[in-house]
């Protein structure tokens, strides 16, 4: 049988071909990073099952190790815990936004002097709203104009606060997870959230690990101090980011059963079934699987300023669907790992597929994707766009800087791989 993808060091060879199986949705590596703050924070070991062990978890990792605390890691679970030696360290947090975000927060609790830098785009991704929101805590935060490395260092004080949620809500996501163990009492006045359903995510995991946020329509949130956090046995969910484009292959090129999806997750990016159903494609929910099969598409209209990480499957839903589509949320994709707005609209033409951006929405031409090249720009999400896109292709279609996916989902082309028929 010929060969249907076709790896060449850091570029792949993707082949048109009809799919059909059974393959399981990626662990969450947004959770992952998640649990792994919780639990080094909490008293106790906790062991998080069903592990991520995608680059941006690794970094997360690798943090715990670098401040002194313990980690013990296998295929099915990594166990946590933190140490009385919490010692200063300079930290690689590689190319992870939610880690530099989310992770400062908590370090910042310790009252040690930290360091972090980064890796890649990361380098050029702006940290100024992290500055803004720990300085207001009494925390001293120096940049490098803006950008990493970013410098903490002062005793974390609880109180009043007003942050800018407009760009990113994981600044808040990492206030959030710190702020309940602070002796004193907390108020945070959020202008403009964005990515409501991360917030959600983060309360309920806050919630397992024993604390307790209250909030006024996500504009004020209320956070009681001397609050403690307990270990936990914690399994993550499947990804419904790394998912969504399993799903939207299915209804391209044949049939896909997804398993180990929570059809009632707090995951932001499980909003690509409503698009799906948007398009009129074929969708089956079970208590095993999502399942998907290859449908006569429609164009539709959708707004993913919530679920920004959705851009790049819808891109080849639209694709794939007969008319015009319109994603809304365009504003949410420039300091992503890449401009991803501008990528899109530019590696999509290299294959037929025509995408227009107006003010804060991407207009997509369905069409005839004819086959062709395209640069990952090391965006895991672009490449793995990509990888689903050639699926129904006129011809094969490769993809520079493939390995871009080890950032979210480094199985990703072994698993499509073995869905050809």
């Amino acid at each position: 049988m010929k060969k249907r993808i076709s790896p060449n060091k850091k570029e792949i060879l993707i082949h048109p071909g009809t799919i059909s199986g059974i393959v399981s949705a990626p662990p969450s590596k947004s959770m992952m990073q998640r649990a792994i703050a919780l639990g080094l924070l909490a008293k106790g070991r906790t062991t998080i099952y069903n592990p991520s062990y995608a680059n941006d978890s690794l970094s997360a990792i690798n943090l715990v190790s670098s401040i002194g605390g313990s980690v013990f890691f296998s295929s099915e679970k990594l166990e946590i815990e933190r140490n009385d030696n919490i010692f200063e360290a300079q930290i690689n947090i590689g190319e992870s936004g939610l880690g530099v975000r989310m992770y400062s927060s908590v370090l910042a609790y310790f009252n040690k002097n930290y360091t972090i830098t980064g890796t890649g785009t990361l380098l050029n991704r702006p940290v100024e709203s992290i500055k803004d929101a720990l300085s207001q805590l009494n925390i001293n935060v120096k940049t490098n104009k803006g950008l990493l490395p970013i410098s903490i260092s002062g005793e974390m004080k609880g109180g009043t606060i007003e942050i800018d949620g407009s760009l990113s809500s994981q600044v808040l996501t990492g206030l959030l997870i710190t702020l309940p163990l602070l002796k004193e009492n907390s108020e945070l006045i959020v202008h403009n959230l964005q990515s409501k359903p991360y917030i959600d995510l983060t309360i309920q995991m806050i919630s397992v690990f024993g604390g307790y946020i209250e909030h006024d329509d996500y504009k004020i949130f209320r956070v009681r101090g001397n609050q403690s956090y307990f270990s936990q046995n914690y399994t993550l969910e499947g990804d419904w980011s790394g998912a969504s484009y399993l799903l939207i292959a299915g209804l391209i090129a044949g049939e896909i059963n997804v398993k180990g999806l929570n059809s009632m997750s707090k995951q932001a990016d499980i909003k690509i079934l409503d698009a799906i159903k948007q398009a009129e494609g074929y969708i089956e929910i079970s208590t095993k699987f999502i399942t998907t099969k290859k449908s006569n598409l429609k164009a539709f209209e959708f707004d993913a300023s919530d679920c920004p990480d959705l851009f790049p499957p819808l891109v080849v839903l639209a694709a794939y669907a007969n008319g015009k589509s319109i994603i809304k949320g365009v504003n949410r994709l420039k300091h992503k790992e890449s401009n991803r707005a501008e990528v899109l609209k530019n590696e999509f033409r290299n294959i037929g597929i025509e995408i227009e951006i107006i003010d804060d929405e991407m207009h997509i031409e369905g069409g005839i994707v004819k086959g062709g090249s395209i640069h990952s720009n090391n965006d895991h999400r672009i490449a793995m766009a990509a990888g689903i896109a050639a699926l129904g292709s006129e011809n094969p279609i490769e993809i520079l800087q493939a390995d871009s996916i080890n950032k979210s989902y480094s199985r990703f082309f072994r698993d499509l791989a073995k869905l050809y028929t």
